[in-house]
């Protein structure tokens, strides 16, 4: 009884077999899985040495990037001015920039638009002008020799700081230099004082030592650094954009919670410079937005633009079209604040 029984077992185990091993030459002749997508890839043009693009540091460092199957690559600039530039060349993807570029860029009419503002302040630019030439307050500028890198913050906070002197740009002689080349003209005596920002500013007064005397404040200009690209780039990739925020995001986070670690990120400071970054770091606002505090700025620099005659244009645009408001709706809707 027990031998029949087996023998009626052995076509289903014969079976069983079959299908285990038809399974096995299935999974080893089925075509191997598609290889993952590549990160995509993003060239940003940024000033590496300026602590407004510490988040954008912090997102490449940390690897805040590669989490969001990003593979970017920063290239290093002087001027936001230089890094936009280098955007609408097409040499770079996306550009970190202060409020006067876009300003100008957006009055030429070019296609840009503001992803974000990463990154405010009140405390990195100023004045810095050596004792010797008799320049120990505000006024004594009048009659001066006064290097600035022209059509940027730098001279657009030059020209509000000697407004409140009750002097304009037709008192001082402007002498144009780019903005790593200011410490050098003023160290040499080429130039009385600088106007700029920092790491330059701090470069130019730390070389001077206690021949130079640095004037500044929250009310002469308030820095609103920004994450920019041209439109269609944007509007071609608007998950690529949500991405990017994200990884920002956690940048801003690093640097706000974590100065320390932070200044890390900025090497070629000297000792002296990285002190001062340091200290200054309470007055800093890392934080993605955009506010509505954004167009007014453009705005008033844009009639002053036309008025200084450093515009061919003659109407102020309207800044909302160089605004790209998706991103940031969908990362941090709580954040846009500009009225559409």
């Amino acid at each position: 009884m027990k031998r029949t029984t087996l023998r009626a077992m052995w076509p289903a185990a014969a079976a069983l077999a079959l299908a285990a091993i038809g399974a096995a030459l299935w999974l080893a002749l089925r075509a191997p899985p598609a290889p993952a997508a590549a990160p995509e890839a993003i060239v940003i043009a940024t000033n590496t040495e300026y602590v407004g693009a510490c988040p954008v540091m912090a997102a490449q460092a940390k690897g805040y990037f590669a989490g969001q199957h990003l593979a970017v690559r920063l290239q290093p600039y002087t001027s936001g001015r230089e890094a936009l530039l280098a955007v609408t060349s097409h040499r770079a993807d996306m550009a970190t920039v202060a409020d006067i570029p876009i300003m100008f860029f957006a009055m030429e009419g070019t296609p840009i638009q503001v992803v974000s503002t990463i990154f405010r302040t009140g405390r990195d630019h100023g004045l810095v002008a050596r004792r010797d030439r008799g320049i120990t307050s505000p006024a004594d500028l009048k009659g001066k020799r006064i290097g600035v890198t022209l059509s940027t913050s730098g001279h657009f906070t030059l020209e509000v700081f000697l407004n409140r002197q009750r002097l304009d740009t037709r008192d001082v002689q402007l002498v144009n230099y780019p903005p790593d080349a200011l410490q050098q003209a003023i160290t040499d005596g080429k130039v009385d004082a600088v106007s700029g920002w920092d790491p330059f500013l701090g470069a130019a007064a730390e070389s001077l030592g206690g021949n130079g005397v640095r004037f500044g404040g929250a009310d002469i200009y308030e820095s609103i650094y920004n994450m920019v690209a041209l439109a269609p780039y944007l509007h071609q990739r608007p998950g690529t954009m949500v991405r990017l925020l994200r990884a920002l995001e956690q940048g801003e986070r690093f640097c706000r919670d974590q100065p320390g670690a932070s200044v890390a990120f900025f090497p070629r400071l000297s000792a002296g410079q990285a002190t001062a970054m340091l200290s200054a770091w309470p007055a800093h606002h890392f934080g993605l937005e955009l506010d509505q505090s954004l167009l007014l700025v453009l705005e008033d620099q844009s009639r002053w633009a036309i008025k200084a005659g450093l515009t061919g244009a003659r109407e102020v645009p309207n800044f909302l079209d160089y605004i790209y408001l998706d991103a940031l709706k969908t990362v941090s809707p709580s954040e846009v604040t500009i009225i559409y």
